[in-house]
């Protein structure tokens, strides 16, 4: 990579979907010689902690959008010291560029890009643009997006799109899939993902589900992300039913899990889907019900659409999920199935096409 931006800021907010691709553009920024800083909130610290080769700063934001008045003042408040903090950072560090991640704490240091007259761009990994890139989307230089079907860009910014694929890490553009056999089939063994917001709801209601498995004789063998205090929960409930199972808690190890596994069931966060996607692993989509614009939805919607795996919605867990797996555990050829339409997709070129497009935005300035 040869191009004038030395000194980047990366600003993303506090929910892994957008710190994880953070991360990945800092680190093969930083890796070819360009002096990064990620500035993120409270929650985004707490998965930028285990890394520390590359400097961390906390700016703490907050959404305008609150259901009461009060509360939307005092976001107001909030907003506008993060951009006072964010403008003298900017003046202190004197960034070449600016790269706006996502998420309403990437929202006050892009402004203060603006104010300050350093460019600066913006990704979304979703299907339909979110609040804060929405609104920076009329200052921003380009908005780098992970999917050409994106919505909700108005017609006269549509210049500005540049699509360069899904930011995840390259050891999983990398990972190696184990070549298929009737081995790997034998037994369903099935990865439960979601994070923090699905920790809990999984826990609970997946559990009744694999109950009705293990009476109908299903093979499982279960490896379940979940929350340390549900811990021995999922520890007695699954040995009471002599299940095989592995508990696990945040870990940034996740490719141990991808080796091991069969099918997935995950929310339908971009980034979690496009791990998935490019480890060629089927995965089970159920939707937070709760996402910002229904994006988790249109998420879900989209990869089942091309093949690429199963949609359910969290309304029908209990009445779709049991029969899905049943069907799968019948014939499970339906999974070789996927993993031939998910080897139709490739990240692989992400990071050269954002070097590309960072190269093609210095021409343009000189």
């Amino acid at each position: 990579m040869n191009n004038k931006f030395k000194k980047i800021i990366i600003a993303t907010g506090g929910t892994g979907g957008h710190v994880f691709p953070a991360y990945c553009v800092a680190k093969h920024l930083f890796e070819n010689n360009t002096n990064v800083t990620i500035i993120s909130d409270r929650r985004g610290l707490k998965y930028l902690q285990n890394f520390n080769d590359i400097k961390v700063i906390e700016i703490n934001s907050s959404t305008i959008f609150k259901k009461h008045i009060i509360e939307q003042l005092f976001s107001i408040l909030i907003i506008s010291f993060a951009i006072l903090r964010s403008l003298l950072l900017l003046l202190i560090n004197r960034p070449n560029l600016v790269f706006g991640m996502g998420g309403y704490s990437s929202f006050p240091v892009c402004i203060a890009a603006k104010i300050l007259r350093i460019p600066f761009i913006i990704y979304e990994n979703n299907l339909f643009i979110g609040k804060a890139n929405k609104y920076l989307l009329p200052f921003a230089q380009k908005i780098f997006v992970s999917h050409k079907q994106l919505e909700g860009i108005s017609e006269k910014y549509k210049k500005k799109i540049s699509v360069i694929g899904n930011i995840i890490r390259k050891e999983i553009l990398n990972f190696e899939v184990k070549p298929d056999s009737n081995e790997n089939y034998k037994k369903l063994r099935i990865l439960i993902l979601g994070g923090s917001q699905a920790a809990k709801i999984f826990a609970e209601r997946l559990s009744k589900i694999f109950k009705e498995c293990s009476e109908a004789n299903i093979s499982l063998k279960v490896y379940q992300q979940c929350l340390p205090e549900q811990n021995k929960f999922l520890k007695s409930f699954y040995k009471n039913l002599n299940i095989d199972f592995e508990i696990f808690n945040f870990t940034n190890d996740i490719l141990n899990y991808f080796s091991k596994v069969n099918l997935a069931i995950t929310r339908s966060g971009s980034s979690v889907l496009a791990e998935l996607i490019n480890a060629r692993i089927p995965f089970i989509s159920i939707p937070l019900p709760t996402s910002a614009d229904d994006h988790q939805l249109k998420n879900a919607i989209h990869y089942e659409k091309y093949g690429y795996s199963y949609l359910i919605e969290e309304k029908d867990l209990d009445i779709k999920l049991f029969h899905l797996i049943k069907k799968i555990n019948e014939d499970k050829s339906l999974l070789s199935q996927i993993i031939i339409k998910q080897r139709q997709h490739s990240d692989k070129s992400v990071y050269k096409n954002i070097d590309k497009q960072l190269e093609n935005i210095t021409n343009e300035k000189d």
